[in-house]
Order: C-alpha cells, then structure tokens, then sequence
C-alpha cells in the first residue's frame, strides 16, 4: 500500500468514526436517577443520634456514654441522665449508685423494662421495684383502673390510642404514640404527674430526695425514625429543659469478647480459621500406623548389615577397605615375625607363600586406594578381593 493510500484509509476510518460517535451522542438521554444508601454506619449504631441533634439544636448540652463508669465525673445538679437501653445486667449496687445521685440533685429518666409478677411480688427491674412502679399488660387491667384521671377536655376521645400531657395554662394537651400495650402503675401514690392514653398510663414523674426520676413505658418514640411524629421532640425538650443531658446507651460496659467481636471480626474469623487448620494437621495421620519389628526377626545377618551400612555412610569407603587392609597386615604378622619391616613387595611375596594366592590376586587387594570415589562394582570387587586374601591367612 502506498503513503497517499494509507493516508486516505486513515482519514476515512476517522471520518466513519466520527459520524458513528455523532449519532451515538444523538441518541443518548440524560436522566436523574435517586439511589438510597440506606443511614450512614453512624446512624445505624446509634438508634438516639437524632434526638441528640435536636437537643444541640435547642441549646441543650447533649452527650453520649457507654457506661455508668460516666457517674464519677457527672455532677447531679443541672444534669439528666437517660437509661434509654437495656438494663438487665445492671447490680444492686449500680442501682443504688444512681439513686443516690439522682437524691443528690439530678434527674433520672429510665425505661421500664419488665412487668410486675403478682406471684412473686416484684417485677426482676430493680429501678422499678425500689420505686414501687409496677407495669402491667394493658389487656389485663379493669377499665376503672386502666389511667389515672384526666381534666375534663372536649379533645379527650380525638386520639385515644395517644397518650396526652395536659399542662398548666395550656389549652390543648401534647400527643405522644407511646405503646398502649404498657401501662405503668404507682403502688406507692408516690407520683405528682403522669401521661395516658385512653387506655393506660404511660409517663411517671416523682421526686427522689432533691432529685426527679421519669419513668416511661417505651423509648422507641426517640428514636431516629420516630422522633419526628407527633409531640415527641417537644416531650423529649420539655423533660431536659434547664440542664444537660447525657444519653447513656449501655447500662454496664461491654466486655472484651464482645468488643473483639464488634471491631475485630475478621481477624477472629482468620484466628479460628487457623486453629481449626492446626488442629487438624497436628490430628489427622498420614499414613496407618506401623507395628513395631517382632524381636524374633531381628537375627545377626541384619545387625551387621545395618552396622555396615551405618560405616559406610559414616566414614566412606576408603575407611572400610582401609581397615580391611590392616587385619590382613595384622594376621600377617602373627604368621611371619618381622612382617611390618620388610618392603612393600617382600611383604607381597610373604602374603602369597602364607595364602598359595597368586601374586595377581595379592596385588590387587593391597594395592594403595586411588583418591577418588570407587562405583559400587569396584568397590565391592576391591571388597572381594580382600576378603578372600583375609580368609586364606
């Protein structure tokens, strides 16, 4: 092909490539498409991360801790603490801890987390059995006794699966979807306000020395996707108004299996992966078992040759046919006084008068070993040999 020739199939490749770009672009359509992530990791692990942003919002200062170790540093005036998680591995003596600070000043807001067994007369929530608050089933209470009483509204039956909180110089009530399923008692009359639906009671305040404590049926309605319905910001606002707030998550601290587990998992699973592996190789045989040699079988025959064997591999084969040489020299001079003296050749000749061998033979056997490696014919002929010289002495 010649250059003008290449230089216009080049130019018309472009060209084509061109016009089919141009079309292409044509056809395309820009469109917007919303994919949902789902919440960030941060929001996931953390179910009151929106109720501390609203309390920031509102000028409240708002912390978050993992433990009641944070009762050392918290003051009890000016402060609420909020036992929004489980409680079931909480102590005596924890309890007690966080009364006492609550005596001291503080306010205390915590969830009931377990109903009232008439049989064994406690409920298992040590908060709520030293408190004298016992919470039922709403299904197993008579209607007389479902709520406290509540001023007489025109809006009383508007929602009645809401708990209302009536306040003072207000005209209409605050809405709050607490679980109707719940319903919070005071056997000690000890409370001085309350919130019901029309079924139950679902909101406890009483005073605990120069402390209040709030006692609510559920905490879900502070809760990222919840906080926002209803009144539900407003009640959170309304009971830590005038102080700071310290939401605690955990009720006691993790411990160190699962806290390995939640930051380290795979390293765990590559730990136990490689556990599993060395066990199984350190267990598993590799071949069956071999039965020890009966002592019947070991005879003469195998010592020696596994002695030979041993001197082989030790010492070489210079040492074994060295060593043969020297018993024959040995014999030699028990049956010839002076043999050690005599020259190589003499001592030749003396051999073959004392073996009727031929000189040949002799030669061959007592002849000085070459330096290098004999193969194994040669050095079992050179073994022959000297034997056989050896047992005509």
């Amino acid at each position: 092909m010649s250059r003008r020739a290449g230089f216009i199939l080049a130019m018309a490749l472009l060209l084509g490539l061109g016009l089919l770009a141009s079309y292409v672009l044509g056809k395309l359509e820009p469109y917007e498409d919303v994919v949902e992530h789902g919440p960030s990791p941060e929001v996931a692990s953390s179910p009151y991360l929106a109720a501390e942003h609203f309390l920031r919002k509102q000028g409240i200062a708002a912390r978050r801790a993992e433990g009641l170790d944070v009762l050392d540093g918290l003051p009890s005036e000016g402060q609420t603490l909020m036992l929004l998680a489980d409680r079931g591995n909480m102590t005596p003596r924890q309890v007690e801890r966080v009364l006492q600070w609550t005596a001291n000043g503080g306010h205390l807001l915590f969830i009931a987390e377990r109903l009232w067994d008439e049989e064994e007369g406690k409920s298992g929530d040590l908060l709520l059995d030293l408190l004298g608050i016992q919470q039922y089933m709403s299904d197993d209470l008579d209607d007389e006794d479902a709520s406290e009483p509540e001023p007489d509204n025109e809006e009383h039956e508007a929602y009645p699966q809401l708990t209302k909180l009536y306040l003072e110089n207000e005209q209409a009530p605050a809405y709050i979807a607490f679980d109707t399923d719940f319903h919070l008692y005071d056997a000690q009359n000890r409370a001085h306000a309350w919130a019901n639906s029309d079924s139950a009671t679902h909101l406890l305040q009483l005073y605990h020395g120069d402390g209040l404590i709030t006692v609510l049926s559920d905490p879900w309605i502070w809760q990222n996707r919840n906080i926002n319905e209803y009144d539900h910001a407003w009640l959170l606002w309304y009971l830590s108004q005038d102080s700071a707030v310290t939401l605690l998550y955990h009720a006691d601290s993790d411990g160190l299996a699962r806290l390995l587990l939640r930051h380290f998992p795979l390293a765990l699973l590559v730990l136990a992966l490689l556990i599993i592996a060395t066990l199984w190789h350190v267990g598993v045989r590799h071949g069956p078992l071999q039965a020890p040699a009966s002592r019947a079988r070991r005879q003469l025959e195998e010592h020696l040759r596994g002695s030979a064997d041993f001197l082989l591999r030790r010492s070489g084969q210079h040492s074994l046919l060295k060593g043969l040489q020297q018993d024959i020299n040995r014999r030699a001079r028990r049956r010839h006084p002076g043999f050690e003296k005599l020259a190589v050749a003499e001592q030749w000749q003396v051999l073959g008068r004392l073996t009727r061998l031929p000189a040949k033979n002799i030669s061959q056997a007592m002849r000085p070993l070459p330096p290098q490696r004999l193969s194994a014919s040669d050095f079992t002929r050179q073994v022959a040999h000297l034997q056989t010289l050896r047992n005509a002495l």
